[in-house]
This record gives structure tokens, sequence and C-alpha cells, in this order.
């Protein structure tokens, strides 16, 4: 931990699931099996060995990751919705998205930006700047 760093900058994300369900005697369309699955932990995806995962059912269930990883307000429609329609219009599978166990980060660990909040802003971004223009000038 730098000295910038508060002593406590440790923050939690759900870990989530994502698994293809679908109706009893429908067809899936994409090659999954009503089951299959990746877990997100943090910001890495895996999936059980020898499966895969469809790119276009990936796609569908993405922009909503992030969001699902976070504590929400009981009322937002991110704490109670979990069901994702299979992007392909013919296919009736859903991907449920589900929160599982939470799990620790330390703010320092996953960024170079310091945690100095003024005024609502977050300072460091001049210095990120400044490094990046350094690496790439």
């Amino acid at each position: 931990m730098s000295r910038n760093q508060p002593a406590n900058d440790i923050f939690e994300l759900y870990d989530l699931r994502v698994e293809v369900i679908c109706p009893p005697g429908e067809r899936i369309l994409c090659g999954a099996k009503a089951g299959d699955h990746f877990t997100l932990e943090g910001e890495m995806l895996h999936l059980p060995p020898g499966q895969g995962f469809s790119i276009y059912s990936l796609d569908a269930v993405l922009p909503l990751l992030a969001a699902k990883q976070r504590e929400t307000h009981l009322n937002d429609w991110m704490s109670t919705d979990a069901d994702v329609a299979c992007p392909e219009p013919h296919c009736k599978s859903l991907l449920r998205i589900t929160r599982t166990e939470k799990r620790s980060f330390s703010h320092g660990a996953v960024t170079v930006v310091p945690l100095q909040a003024v005024g609502g802003s977050v300072h460091g971004t001049e210095q990120l700047v400044e490094r990046k223009d350094k690496l790439h000038g």
C-alpha cells in the first residue's frame, strides 16, 4: 500500500454465475446445452473445462455483468431481474445471471489512481494521463 492510499481501501463485488436455461423440448440454436455456464470472479471469466460459450450469448449479458457484481438498491430492477433473452430471436433459451458469493478487493491493487476524493472528484487522473503520454509520446 502506498502512502497515498487510505488504510482501508477495500470494496466488495459479487461473483456471478451465468447459466443457459432452456424450456424442455426446445431447441437451443447457439450450440449450447441447458446448464452450460460460466462464472465471473472479479474481472476473470471462467468456463468449465471443455465447454464453450457463444460470443453472441456473451454479448447479450456482458453489458449487465459489472452492474450485477455491485450492491444495488432493493427496488432497482438490477436486484430482481436475472434472466436475459437469447440474442437469437427464434431461440427460447435464457441466460440466467445469479449472484453467488461476495469477494473483497483492494482499490490500490486494481488501479494506480489514488483514493483522494475532494469535492466529489478523484485526483490522480492528471498524473495517469501524464504517465500515458510519456509511454506513448
